[in-house]
């Protein structure tokens, strides 16, 4: 590992490797030890950090977006399995913490990857980490903007008294323009979108207060304790325990942007504490409340799920609405829905942006050189990527025109490809690269940390598995069919055939984009025994030395 004299210097030279305004001194020196310069502003107060993850889940916009899998296991599904996977989703956030506190990069899940791996597996994981997480991140942008689509229709439909249905071409019109929306707002609001997070925040629980304060006193029937903590219905043609399993798929999507915080790390203040807090704040957030809404929903519900889950609205929490408050309450609290749901796909454009960029700034992507550059006119934000991550976003939301169960495959798009991204950097830390690990200023501690990394692990591939199932039963027509597993394995597949293909000739993983003239040849060995084989983004290699060695022969 570095010696302390290469690491006092590293520290020492900070003023070098950060632009001035852009990060304090000792930010500027943790990321230069990652290899990289300061090349983003550092908005983002802790507090922001948090809120741009708890915007980004969206709370009951995301349960609205999702109860298509949890009633159909009646109230149980509803209730427990929200509690009981919220949990273990915190036990995956308290093994990211871990990392995001010790390494805290923009690209930090797929740099993780090739810092822990063998020799043998760093560059194909690596580079499959990266590939999974930034098309992971699309497709929430994908899945959160159809699910702002068909609540902003929806609100038409109520007004219609449900005479009329909107059809897939209005449905991608609509989702088309929320995308281009976003896109230009990411752009034009770089220098407040830190300050807009905790407005963001505000929005959420307004709309979840409102919820829970309105549907039980406008509910004309409220269940017992009996039916919401014990009822268990079967509305597919799975087996009742398979059913209630399917149910996590709820709180599995809806508490999934975590990692943004690890994406932000490099334009947040003081990242090493600001980054694990934010992960588990917000996981902790939403597991508590999403409980306390699922039990709201489950006690104010019609009895009849059947029509509930085939809502003439086209969701059913416009129709648990619609029952319990009537139109205009409905059409009142549907339009605070849609707005906080836009809202959110405002925050996780910013996140999957900062991704596509530092994998770009790593030469990762095709066009990597065109994607990978800051704009300084709008903020020094990269600018190129939120729009390569709108035009992609578009084109995967030309799904939505086959059939609603292909739409759906954007939301387990997410789940598949993220759950990869986040496991795979667990799993090399604790197989190949525990001894390598230096703990942060946040550590769930060596009794711990090691354990629930390994019950983080066995839950993401868990999760992978189960969003890769067709919803409705075990004999899906060409309607229902589950497309997350042709979607995913051709991501998965494509990205390892390049690389084999192609990549791996040229991809030795994360770059060093210090200038060879700003680091010392202390700094230089310290890299080179941290970083293992690296070259710097002018393509100077640093593993083998030669560069030192023609500054000795100078």
């Amino acid at each position: 590992m570095a010696t302390p004299k290469a690491s006092n210097l590293v520290d020492r030279k900070a003023s070098i490797v950060s632009a001035a305004g852009l990060a304090s001194e000792d930010d500027a020196v943790i990321l230069a030890k990652l290899g990289y310069k300061q090349e983003l502003r550092r908005n983002f107060s802790m507090v922001e950090v948090f809120g741009i993850a708890f915007s980004i889940m969206g709370l009951l916009p995301s349960i609205a977006s999702t109860l298509v899998y949890s009633i159909p296991a009646g109230p149980v599904g509803m209730v427990w399995g929200w509690f009981l996977a919220s949990g273990f989703i915190f036990v995956v956030g308290l093994a990211m913490a871990d990392l995001g506190s010790a390494m805290p990069t923009s690209g930090g899940l797929y740099w993780w990857t090739h810092f822990f791996s063998s020799p043998a597996t760093r560059n194909p994981l690596s580079f499959l980490v990266g590939y999974s997480n930034t098309l992971g991140l699309v497709g929430g942008l994908c899945s959160i903007d159809y699910g702002f689509s068909l609540m902003f229709l929806s609100v038409i439909v109520v007004a219609r008294d449900g005479d009329w249905t909107p059809s897939s071409g209005v449905i991608y019109a609509t989702f088309l323009a929320c995308v281009l929306c976003h896109g230009i707002l990411a752009s034009v609001m770089s220098k407040i979108m830190g300050k807009l997070q905790t407005v963001f925040v505000v929005m959420n629980l307004i709309l979840i207060a409102a919820t829970i304060i309105a549907l039980p006193i406008g509910a004309k029937n409220r269940h017992d304790g009996h039916y919401i903590f014990a009822q268990t219905e079967n509305h597919t043609t799975w087996p009742t325990g398979w059913t209630f399993m399917l149910s996590w798929l709820s709180p599995i999507w809806t508490i999934g942007a975590f990692d943004s915080c690890v994406h932000m790390s490099e334009e947040c203040v003081n990242a090493t504490k600001a980054v694990p807090a934010g992960i588990l704040m917000s996981i902790g957030s939403c597991w508590l409340f999403g409980f306390i809404i699922m039990i709201v929903l489950a006690a104010t519900i019609s009895p009849d799920l059947e029509s509930v889950i085939g809502s003439k609205f086209g969701q059913p929490m416009c129709q648990i609405f619609y029952d319990a408050i009537g139109k205009s309450g409905t059409m009142g609290l549907m339009s605070l829905l849609f707005t906080v749901q836009f809202l959110m796909g405002i925050s996780i454009l910013v996140a999957a942006s900062r991704q596509t960029w530092a994998f770009s700034r790593d030469g990762a992507l095709p066009f990597s050189t065109f994607f990978r550059r800051i704009s300084k006119r709008f903020g020094y934000i990269p600018l190129r990527a939120i729009w390569g991550c709108v035009f992609i976003a578009a084109v995967l939301g030309l799904l939505s025109l086959i059939a609603p169960a292909a739409a759906q495959a954007l939301f387990s798009l997410a789940v598949a490809g993220n759950n990869l991204a986040w496991a795979t950097p667990i799993f090399a830390r604790v197989v190949w690269g525990q001894k390598k690990f230096k703990p942060g200023p946040f550590y769930t501690g060596d009794r711990f940390s090691v354990p629930l990394a390994w019950i983080a692990i066995l839950f993401l591939i868990f999760g992978i598995i189960l969003s890769m199932f067709p919803v409705e039963g075990p004999n899906p027509t060409k309607q229902s069919t589950n497309y997350t597993v042709v979607i995913n394995m051709a991501v998965w597949g494509g990205a390892l055939a390049y690389y084999f293909i192609d990549a791996r000739k040229w991809f030795t993983g994360p770059k060093v984009t210090l200038a060879t003239d700003d680091l010392t040849e202390e700094q230089q060995v310290a890299i080179r025994e941290e970083r293992l084989d690296v070259k710097t983004i002018e393509g100077e290699d640093l593993s083998t030395g030669n560069d030192m060695e023609k500054t000795r022969k100078q």
